[in-house]
């Protein structure tokens, strides 16, 4: 038994798909922490892109026939 955990310790087959795999969990949660910020900079933009250009144009009065 010993010798079998040895042996494990030593063997680094597929550590580099671990170290990926490590790699790739730590972003995404990294950015499903991140999201909520995100969506709440591009919602606060259009909501105040909205508001600045609802009145920049108004409708002409209609012509009298």
């Amino acid at each position: 038994m010993r010798e079998l955990l040895q042996r494990l310790a030593r063997n680094d087959d597929g550590q580099d798909l671990i170290e990926y795999a490590l790699l790739t969990a730590g972003m995404g949660f990294a950015g499903m922490a991140v999201w909520p910020a995100v969506v709440a900079a591009v919602s606060g933009a259009y909501q105040n892109l909205d508001e600045n250009t609802q009145e920049l144009w108004e409708t002409p009065p209609p012509s009298g026939s």
